[in-house]
């Protein structure tokens, strides 16, 4: 079991860090040729900001967590700094969220771009730090309606209960 484990959080840890690359990389060449104003290109780095930090952080939980998953538990101060980088999280998206309407894009279809990119970001830090929302696609509608504690939130828990 613990093998199984260990191998689908190495699978999750790097597919967290590949979402991270792709995704800027995607804003380091793609936005630019679509974003052409400033502006726009400063509203899109200010939704994708808080998503790579959020998958980054999910990246670098999975791949630790192969140290401890089925044999002890998240050391107490890597607990901590989760725990603080969960408050830092919400103030990374209420100053994007802030810098967004700042320098609002300059059409609709772009501000969608945007705005898109952030709830993204919030969702995938509601997954993490609030509420378990990723499950196969063939159970999610069953599965998401029990509001689960994610994994990270559940290791975090446990190990400054010691």
């Amino acid at each position: 079991m613990r093998h199984d484990a260990r191998r689908q959080y190495l699978s999750l840890g790097a597919g967290e860090l590949t979402s991270v690359a792709t995704f800027a990389m995607l804003g380091v060449w793609a936005a630019p040729t679509i974003l052409t104003t400033g502006k726009d290109l400063a509203a899109f780095w200010l939704a994708l900001a808080p998503l790579l930090f959020v998958l980054l952080q999910g990246g670098a939980y999975w791949l630790l967590a192969r140290n401890w998953v089925g044999a002890s538990r998240m050391p107490v101060g890597l607990a901590r700094v989760f725990g603080a980088l969960k408050w830092l999280n919400l103030a990374v998206f209420i100053g994007g969220l802030v810098g967004i309407v700042a320098w609002w894009p300059s059409s609709w279809p772009i501000a969608a771009l945007v705005g898109f990119t952030w709830v993204f970001g919030v969702v995938e830090y509601l997954n993490y730090f609030v509420v378990r929302l990723s499950y196969p696609a063939r159970a999610w509608l069953l599965e998401v309606r029990h509001f689960r504690t994610p994994r990270l939130m559940r290791d975090l828990r446990l190990a400054v209960r010691r």
